[in-house]
């Protein structure tokens, strides 16, 4: 049977069970969880008041979270089954308003694998606006021993507004700014069981000189730019039909750094609101550890490559880093051989950005990335590492070397002003990597040969044991060909027809 996985560039982890510290599930014998709250009806919202919920795969599992602007400060229950029981959990608080940038209270509510039907509480939602509008939660629909069947892929989704230079056009949804667009094609078309982002949520350094203001009456200054309002505005509203339909994975970009004091820094919002293992206080870190997330018997393990430095010079300070990094991959694919697992970096480890000057020459990114796996113990990623996903260049790029390196898979095209891509015959054959390896396929989707790219999202389909990748644009159209990626650890290659 054809199972299908869309990716997205970004990323959260799923577990079996539910994470130390939260309140253990029960099971069917003893009541399928603690009981809940008192029901009386709670007061209504305050009028402008509003209410975001999605379904998080983490480190620690599945994640239930729930952010709102509501002044009582409460979280509400999530009512889910598990087994032959259904009762409501109450969440727990993970923040309180903060500053103006802020005005949030962010509840989270672990969920163990094999509940199902999960929906906020009616009588505990004090929100006077509630997103998804229905109040369900989708939840994985694999076990412990399957996995998702179709997982999209999307990355760099944010509408660029830089302090200086050109900006995108929001408010056109067609030619402008088309993350909203290809939200709902992949929500719509694919119906993914699991998105993946690869990073680059938020790319509103200067929303003063947005077009859409009127839309984003929270998001529309300097002070703004890396505030609530600017993360729903940027992320929450245009990705809603996604959230709505399957649990999301998400990677972090290098536009969620730690660099409050200049535009962007938009670490905070990341640590707050999306990162694995959220704080209180939205305190930034420039390195997180690495973070293996389960879906099943399908593993992502998600490298925080935010901060690796794009030219040479940070091969050097950099490269012992992230050693240990993929090190820490490595330990972690060789503790379950039999599974397939998906490496997550926002930065490429090869991907090819230009054909270079002269053509017999290639321009690759991130080398410090590249230097850093030849570095490890394997001198490689583990076998069963089988593909590497990422973002950051904006466009669409599927490069192979036939070899025991795994494929990687750029997905960048799904929001972001789109870069120009390499001509693919320049760049079959070229040497690349530590050690140089020949690329043997380069599938780049552009509009023209030298062109820019297409906007739009990759999505990977479980096809009884292998993959099939396809590229689908805004319109949430195949395009280019169905490439299955082989079955050895020694050719890690994709057969495109």
């Amino acid at each position: 049977m054809l199972r299908r996985i869309v990716v997205l560039a970004a990323v959260g982890v799923l577990a079996t069970g539910v994470a130390a510290g939260a309140a253990p599930a029960r099971t069917a014998a003893d009541g399928a969880g603690p009981r809940p709250p008192a029901t009386s009806p709670p007061p209504p919202g305050a009028p402008n008041s509003e209410a975001w919920a999605w379904t998080q795969l983490t480190g620690q599992g599945t994640r239930i979270r729930y952010v709102s602007t509501d002044s009582s400060q409460t979280c509400p229950a999530v009512r889910y089954t598990l087994g032959t029981n259904r009762r409501p959990f109450p969440m727990t608080r993970v923040s309180t308003p903060m500053g103006s940038q802020f005005p949030t209270t962010v509840c989270e509510l672990a969920v163990p694998l094999g509940a199902s039907n999960a929906v906020l509480e009616q009588s505990s939602v004090r929100a006077a606006v509630v997103h998804p509008a229905n109040r369900q939660l989708p939840l994985p629909d694999w076990t412990s021993t399957t996995r998702p069947s179709r997982v999209a892929v999307i990355g760099d989704t944010g509408c660029e507004v830089p302090a200086a230079g050109p900006v995108q056009d929001c408010a056109n949804h067609q030619t402008g700014w088309t993350f909203p667009r290809i939200a709902a094609a992949a929500a719509g078309s694919t119906r993914p069981d699991l998105v993946v982002h690869v990073g680059d949520y938020l790319y509103r350094d200067d929303p003063a000189r947005e077009n859409d203001k009127g839309a984003n009456p929270g998001c529309t200054t300097t002070a703004d730019r890396a505030g609530w309002d600017c993360v729903v505005a940027d992320f929450f509203r245009p990705a809603e039909p996604l959230l709505a339909t399957a649990p999301v994975a998400l990677t972090r970009g290098n536009h969620e750094d730690c660099n409050a004091a200049q535009l962007g820094g938009a670490g905070g919002a990341w640590f707050r609101y999306l990162a694995d293992d959220l704080r209180a206080n939205g305190s930034c870190s420039v390195y997180t550890p690495v973070t293996p997330i389960r879906a099943g018997t399908l593993n992502l393990v998600s490298v925080d490559s935010s901060f690796a430095d794009p030219n040479d010079a940070g091969i050097t300070a950099q490269a012992g880093i992230f050693t240990r990094q993929f090190d820490a991959v490595n330990r972690a694919a060789q503790q379950h051989p039999g599974n397939d697992y998906f490496l997550l970096t926002h930065k490429p480890v090869w991907m090819v950005k230009e054909a270079g000057t002269p053509p017999t020459d290639v321009k690759w990114v991130t080398r410090v990335l590249d230097a850093a796996v030849a570095g490890t113990g394997l001198h490689r990623l583990a076998d069963n590492v089988r593909l590497v996903l990422s973002g950051h260049i904006h466009l669409y790029q599927m490069l192979d070397f036939n070899t025991a390196r795994p494929p990687q898979l750029t997905v960048g095209s799904s929001g972001g002003p789109l870069d120009n891509g390499p001509d693919d015959t320049k760049v079959v054959g070229k040497m690349i990597g530590m050690p140089q390896q020949a690329v043997h396929q380069s599938i780049t989707q552009e509009q023209t040969p030298g062109g820019l790219g297409v906007p739009g999202y990759a999505e990977l389909a479980d096809n009884g044991g292998t993959w099939n990748l396809t590229f689908h644009d805004a319109a949430g159209t195949v395009r280019g060909a169905t490439c299955a990626l082989g079955s050895s650890t020694a050719n890690k290659s994709f057969v495109c027809h």
